[in-house]
């Protein structure tokens, strides 16, 4: 029997496909994919055309291969992709030529090699977690199939998503030129994941990429983890800029929805940094607009989009959380162009509210090729970004059955005690859990944790930054002695941190 609640996570489908107890199985995908078909049925789509790619997972084009099977059972014609990336899979149902009604990635981001998933978007976006609870209702239930559909066909869709960036480069440089990235050196790292093929981009727009590495599709990842957070995946490549001398360096996850880059020096660009980057350029476009991130940006962030002449909108944990947002934002009335989350979930307006990493890197290597014609670097529009001298991430695991409940009574206590505690001050824009800033040595909010509850696992992840020495465990400290007497919450690790020695 599946079990295919648990394989929901957030709006995604993820699970094991290879290896032992595979919960991502042929029948979960095909059943999975014609429930898709269904659903779209439901809302009036007669004959649904569905567009299906996937990523370099080494599962990956078996998965494909069982979710077409399950959409052309359910009465959908379906039409394979192959190789391609995330974001691609939405711009095919909105370009001329392709145009499907719905869209099906497989890809698990850049979890193990061993977990694969599905991704589903419609002509208005990726879909939500309500939409998925129906679509896995259905899926559930016994499916009314139709083997009247179309053969199942091939097509090619990167090449026509690849014009579409070189487009945007040209527009973004204001020029109609073949090449109009001469003389701007930039090093291409994959991952081993369906973005290899960017590297070839920039090199027909003229751009040199010696010194680009892990640009072959290898779903075993054996260089390093595709994902633009991981430690080990951005030292490859600062190590690599630095090696080549080049300008700059981006890095994609497996599936090109998230992205990072670094400088000439080999810095790394991500998480605060890049949302202050990107925001730096929108706002020198037009001072004003406002910017959502998600909850656990930086107060340093927060005062640089401010003296850029921009608002600062802190928002829940979530890629689909904070485009939505910023989507509400912009049909109140609110300039907002851009939603961003510190794991390089980036969607801008401009590109549908897409989270397009790839897209984002586009944009950001205009800006660089522009400052460089200049004499200036990428890199010296985020020189006044003020960083944290501490920080640190915790995540307390929740024991208590229903972990949910208990995850909201710790935060409640948080709440209580901060309510009549002095120096402790909830910040005015708190939209998740708590989030709690300090007066430290003397000064004024120079220092904050969030506490919040994991979207998805029974944990609570806590944040803590400090522009002052000893701030960190200081803050931890006084958390910790608050929450001794929550039950269910294991403290285990925020007493070992607290206790280690300077």
């Amino acid at each position: 029997m599946i079990n295919y609640r648990a394989l929901k996570s957030g709006t995604d489908v993820r699970g094991r496909a290879m290896g032992e107890e595979i919960t991502l199985t042929r029948e979960a995908v095909s059943r999975i994919a014609g429930a898709f078909v269904c659903w779209l049925m439901k809302k009036g789509i007669k004959e649904p055309r569905i567009a299906l790619g996937r990523d370099s997972r080494l599962t990956g084009a078996m998965i494909m291969e069982a979710a077409a099977d399950g959409c052309h059972l359910a009465g959908a014609q379906a039409e394979c992709y192959d190789m391609c990336t995330t974001p691609a899979m939405y711009m095919s149902l909105i370009t001329e030529g392709f145009a499907c009604d719905g869209a099906i990635m497989i890809t698990a981001s850049h979890h193990p090699s061993d977990r694969n998933g599905m991704k589903f978007f419609t002509k208005t976006g990726g879909i939500s977690s309500k939409e998925l609870d129906e679509i896995l209702s259905i899926a559930e239930s016994d499916l009314a199939l139709n083997t009247g559909a179309a053969p199942i066909q091939r097509r090619e869709f990167l090449p026509v998503y690849c014009e579409q960036l070189k487009d945007r480069v040209r527009k973004g440089l204001n020029t109609d030129v073949q090449k109009p990235l001469l003389g701007l050196h930039v090093v291409v790292d994959a991952g081993n994941g369906a973005g290899g093929f960017y590297a070839d981009l920039l090199s027909d727009l003229g751009a040199w990429v010696e010194g680009s590495q892990f640009l072959e599709p290898d779903g075993n990842f054996p260089n390093h983890v595709p994902n633009p957070e991981n430690k080990e995946a951005m030292a490859s490549i600062s190590a690599a800029v630095v090696k080549a001398g080049a300008d700059l360096g981006v890095i994609f996850d497996a599936d090109c929805d998230r992205a990072a880059i670094v400088d000439h020096n080999g810095r790394e660009i991500n998480r605060n940094r890049l949302i202050a980057l990107i925001s730096a350029i929108l706002l020198d476009q037009k001072p004003g607009l406002t910017i959502v991130t998600d909850s656990v940006t930086s107060s340093g962030l927060a005062r640089f989009i401010m003296e850029w002449g921009g608002e600062h909108y802190r928002y829940k944990r979530g890629y689909r959380n904070v485009i939505d947002e910023a989507i509400r934002l912009n049909e109140a009335g609110i300039d907002c162009p851009l939603a961003i989350e510190t794991s390089g979930h980036a969607a801008l307006r401009e590109n549908h509210f897409l989270d397009d990493g790839m897209y984002l890197v586009t944009v950001l290597i205009c800006e660089a090729m522009r400052l460089k014609q200049e004499g200036k670097e990428l890199s010296s529009l985020i020189a006044d970004l003020r960083e944290p001298m501490e920080s640190t991430e915790i995540r307390l695991p929740i024991l208590a059955e229903d972990f949910r409940a208990a995850g909201r009574s710790a935060i409640e206590k948080v709440m209580d005690h901060a309510a009549f505690a002095p120096g402790w001050h909830i910040a005015p824009d708190n939209r998740e859990g708590v989030r709690i800033s300090f007066d430290l040595n003397g000064e004024m909010d120079n220092g904050w944790f969030l506490l919040r509850l994991s979207v998805h696992d029974p944990v609570l992840p806590l944040n803590i930054e400090s522009d002052v020495k000893g701030g960190v465990r200081h803050m931890g400290a006084a958390l910790h002695q608050v929450l001794a007497g929550v039950e269910g919450i294991d403290l285990t690790k925020l007493y070992d941190f607290v206790q280690q020695e300077e």
